[in-house]
């Protein structure tokens, strides 16, 4: 297995551009499943989960083909669905990406069947699929849970049906998944307390472009106008905001002033009243936002929550550069009981962590020492090494396949900004 050694202590200095999103883009390919076409998407990252997404529609008979050659053309990607016939996603594809329960909803709504693993991903906690299966229920699937795969099936008419969806709690996927599938269905669909994630937002304007008649995406209910068909379109996929929020940490943690092309104010506000809260400037620039750090930010206390709130996705990050802070810091994780498995490793770097329950309390310190460092889920990871630009000697992550399912060559856009980093080729 690759893993990543930090030679830290360096301010980063420069201008990063942020890839498209990954979390955009894995619901958007699945959209390309309703419609019997050849869709193109522009700004895909080139990731292990999207590259994984490729195999499953492969298996399901979709074409999927990335552009090769001139620079940039390797984010454009083509999924032809016209000739989808085999509506499985099978386990060995499905245990590494949680992301990949979202072709139920198309493979239901343009199929009429769908059999899919019960999904995998990071070990951060329970992210349970009841909610996806009981509205899909609701517009007339027949589900069974048998083997460790969910079997779907729709009645004689081969079409689901309009109706209310109440969620339990709000679920990004879950909201994602239902969209689609009302997108095909007879009559029309509200769902109630629906995720408000820029994700959605990002969908929905696809489905749109599609032909889907959606209105509410970013608000709490959402209603769609199932019509007979979509069209197959060309897409651009939104920026990153987890991952641009994520070099705006380094930046932090770094003391460093950088520009990071393609951030958006309006997907990151909550993170950025707690930089800003922290000690960091930041102001829009161009396309992008410039932040300028001091050596040592202030303590800030924080709790994630789902969008506006602060993202569960940064909480690691963050807590990185608070592990440097003058001054004490809280951090109360409410999306995942799992989230805190960076902790450990980050004390071995020489923080000073405590973790009761839901709650850490993060006692900030004058400097981290490098460390060999194990990587659990993927924003761990990332945390890690934003860890290891600012600790003192060699940092080595370990395990960062985890890290390349959700970042496009980290270690290089940090290269560009001064770090002292470098991937090392497992055996």
């Amino acid at each position: 297995m690759d893993s990543i050694e930090i030679d830290g202590g360096i301010p980063l200095r420069g201008e990063v551009r942020v890839s498209g999103s990954k979390n955009a883009a894995l619901p958007q390919l699945c959209a390309a499943l309703l419609a019997p076409g050849k869709s193109t998407f522009l700004e895909v990252p080139d990731l292990a989960d999207v590259r994984t997404m490729g195999r499953l529609f492969a298996n399901m008979g979709a074409k999927t083909t990335r552009d090769e050659g001139a620079p940039g053309n390797g984010h454009t990607l083509h999924v032809d669905a016209a000739g989808l016939d085999n509506p499985e996603a099978p386990y060995e594809l499905v245990k590494t990406m949680r992301a990949s329960v979202l072709v139920l909803g198309p493979l239901v709504a343009r199929m009429g069947r769908a059999r899919v693993s019960l999904p995998g991903g990071c070990a951060i906690g329970a992210r349970p699929i009841d909610q996806h299966l009981k509205a899909l229920t609701t517009l007339g699937a027949q589900i069974e849970l048998t083997h460790g795969y969910v079997e779907a099936r729709l009645g004689p008419s081969g079409r689901l049906r309009g109706a209310l969806v109440l969620f339990d709690l709000p679920t990004v996927t879950g909201t994602e998944n239902l969209m689609m599938a009302a997108s095909l269905a007879d009559g029309e669909t509200t769902l109630e307390n629906c995720a408000r994630e820029p994700e959605v937002v990002e969908l929905a304007r696809l489905l749109i472009a599609m032909g889907a008649q959606i209105e509410g995406a970013g608000t709490s209910v959402i209603t769609i106008q199932g019509v007979r068909e979509l069209k197959a379109i060309t897409h651009t996929v939104a920026p990153d905001r987890i991952e641009a929020g994520t070099l705006l940490a380094a930046a932090v943690i770094t003391g460093g002033d950088v520009l990071v092309r393609r951030a958006r104010e309006q997907d990151l506000e909550a993170a950025l009243k707690k930089l800003r809260e922290a000690g960091a400037t930041i102001t829009p620039e161009g396309d992008g936002l410039r932040i300028c750090a001091p050596e040592r930010i202030r303590a800030v206390d924080l709790v994630t929550a789902p969008f506006p709130g602060f993202p569960t996705d940064l909480q690691a990050q963050l807590m990185a550069c608070l592990s440097v802070a003058e001054g004490t810091s809280r951090v109360i994780e409410t999306i995942f009981e799992n989230r805190y498995m960076h902790v450990q490793e980050m004390s071995r770097m020489g923080a000073d962590i405590a973790v009761d329950g839901h709650t850490a309390v993060v006692r900030g310190v004058a400097r981290l020492q490098g460390a060999q460092v194990m990587a659990t889920d993927l924003r761990a990871s990332a945390s890690l090494v934003l860890a290891g630009l600012r600790a003192e000697g060699t940092t080595t992550v370990h395990r960062v396949y985890h890290l390349d399912r959700g970042y496009e060559a980290l270690e290089k856009k940090l290269q560009g900004l001064g770090a002292r980093i470098r991937r090392v080729k497992g055996v």
